[in-house]
């Protein structure tokens, strides 16, 4: 039930302001016993020709009271204190009835979204950094689809430019064909690492470079074969990886997939006299906007990134006609895609609001810089794998009798990351603190996974304790009236919210912050009640039916950034 859209409907009663408006103005008092909702009058003064406090009064005397446990004034505001028998019932049964899929609804029902994201450069490692676009875009996936959204989730993988040339004369000098087979991405590294070296003092190997590009545009078979082995190698690498991280893709339409479909966008761009030469490129002035130039065309002929993203938001708005065509690319690209969506607009394009730049901040280790070129990478896999070992090891200090220890370890371990890239806006750079990130206090994705472990066990403890025979007595949800479970409940209501803000976002965050503070509630009411012990059977089974409402929606929150539960710890 939303109660925020029943108090905005109340008061359109008596308000000459739409429904929107008055949703968009109620407020969440900053202390409970200011009820639940609040609503300003400020804005009525004008039109209404009376003192806030006045208009406020008014209110309060004329808006119906059913299913609020009274309706007050503070000041200028008329706030709203709910009936909180009636609504902790209609929230956990709510919230049992629909289950898994508690928070979804059918918003996005008939529209169609494109998310693209991970976009790794093939034969090239998956280090930590790539994996902030990868979680991002796969809880936005998640989301989106959990509102009914149409979703295609697309990895737009980095399989063409000038470095195939870097690394085809990489590979016919310096390869280890048996280390290759073994560990291809590594191998693959190690030579375009070595071409870098080595075209420091030899600057000449960069001509080579482009005479094996050009080989490979021109679909010279020696070329097309060597880099279709690169691509094959890497995405075998890279799927195990989705695999352990439960992300996936419905496609993986990479850059060369639109080599064939951008002579069209160009041929387009200059039939509506927007390509103009500018020192021997070809380029969309932008001046009027004050962005630089987008280039199409390199003095020497070849295509850039621009160009072959143009193509794609072409090819994606007649092939999946998106109603959004979102990028989760890191935000030193801000400045590509407004260049890129401006000419696109400037094509008569109107479609082009429709594409957004999701952007996300950088990831390091204290000082420690990334740079793949240099060869100074931390792999994603060999991340995961300590983050594991590490979590492992706290398990066999904290319940070394657990079983299934390592499974255990495997979900925790790897939550514990995709938590960290999640936790706080997609903005904020992270830096890794191995012991904030595994703690299991504070807030962080074993705390959270910890939480939902513990109510799991006051469930077995119970069904224990009563030889798994549920008692007959009436269930009365008016027992839970202490402040810690009606605060448990508000937040477990909230979870359609939180997802609601994600999507106006595109901020996984909200999710993921919201469900830190459904851990936090619940463990105050955990720590101040003990439900085995309690002799009211009435009161047992309305608290047993809050701790199961409880793991439903951490279960939820959890799945849509991407993290699995674990029912011991």
């Amino acid at each position: 039930m939303d109660y925020k859209k029943i108090v905005a409907e109340r008061i359109k009663q008596l308000v000459e302001l739409d429904i929107e408006t008055i949703e968009n103005l109620i407020e969440i008092p900053p202390k409970p016993e200011m009820g639940e909702f609040a609503f300003p009058c400020f804005q009525l003064a004008k039109t209404m020709k009376k003192a806030p406090n006045a208009i406020a009064n008014d209110l309060k005397e004329k808006i119906e009271t059913e299913g609020f446990e009274k309706i007050e004034c503070f000041g200028p505001y008329v706030n709203f204190f709910l009936d909180k028998g009636a609504f902790i019932k209609a929230t956990i049964e709510k919230i049992l009835k629909d289950g898994e899929n508690y928070g979804s609804s059918k918003m996005g029902e008939g529209k169609n979204m494109i998310v693209e994201y991970s976009s790794p450069n093939i034969a090239k490692p998956f280090h930590v950094g790539h994996l902030f676009t990868t979680v991002i875009g796969s809880s936005l996936y998640k989301i989106l689809s959990f509102e009914g959204y149409n979703c295609t989730g697309v990895n737009h993988l980095g399989d063409w430019g000038t470095q195939f040339g870097k690394l085809i004369y990489a590979y016919k000098n310096w390869v280890d064909e048996e280390t290759l087979e073994k560990e291809p991405i590594k191998e693959l590294l190690r030579i375009y690492v070595k071409f870098h070296e080595e075209a420091e003092t030899c600057p000449a190997l960069n001509d080579e470079a482009k005479m094996y590009f050009k080989r490979l545009e021109d679909g010279r078979a020696e070329e097309v074969q060597l880099w279709t082995k690169f691509r094959d190698l890497s995405l075998v690498e890279f799927k195990k990886l989705y695999e352990t991280l439960n992300v996936k893709f419905d496609s993986y339409a990479g850059e060369s997939f639109y080599c064939d479909k951008m002579e069209d966008v160009i041929a387009d761009i200059e039939a509506k006299g927007l390509l103009v030469e500018s020192n021997g490129a070809k380029v969309v002035m932008l001046d009027e906007y004050n962005i630089p130039p987008c280039i199409i065309k390199k003095s020497d002929g070849a295509t850039i990134y621009a160009t072959r993203d143009l193509a794609a938001a072409t090819y994606r708005k007649k092939t999946y006609d998106f109603h959004k065509n979102i990028y989760v690319v890191g935000k030193d690209q801000a400045l590509h895609f407004k260049q890129v969506f401006t000419t696109l607009k400037l094509m008569g394009n109107e479609w082009a609001d429709d594409c957004v730049h999701v952007p996300f901040g950088t990831v390091r280790f204290a000082d420690k810089k990334l740079s793949t070129r240099k060869g100074d990478v931390i792999f994603l896999d060999e991340l995961l794998s300590e983050a594991v070992a590490k979590t492992l090891e706290i398990i066999n200090v904290k319940n070394p009798e657990l079983e299934n220890k390592e499974e255990v370890a495997k979900k925790v371990g790897i939550g514990a990351i995709i938590f960290t890239y999640l936790k706080n806006h997609r903005e904020r750079d992270i830096v890794f603190n191995w012991e904030e990130m595994l703690s299991f206090d504070g807030e962080t994705g074993p705390y959270v996974q910890y939480t939902y472990a513990r109510a799991k066990s006051i469930l077995r403890k119970v069904e224990e304790n009563s030889n798994g025979i549920i008692s007959d007595v009436e269930l009365d949800y008016n027992k839970l009236n202490s402040k810690e479970e009606f605060e448990l409940v508000k937040q477990l209501e909230g979870f359609q919210n939180s997802i609601m803000y994600a999507i106006d976002k595109l901020e996984p965050s909200m999710v993921t912050r919201y469900v830190i503070e459904v851990a936090k509630s619940f463990n105050k009411f955990y720590n101040q009640h003990n439900i085995a012990n309690l002799e009211d059977e009435s009161n047992k089974k309305a608290k047993i039916k809050m701790v199961e409402a409880t793991c439903q929606v951490i279960k939820n929150a959890l799945n849509l950034i991407g993290i699995e539960v674990v029912d011991r710890m």
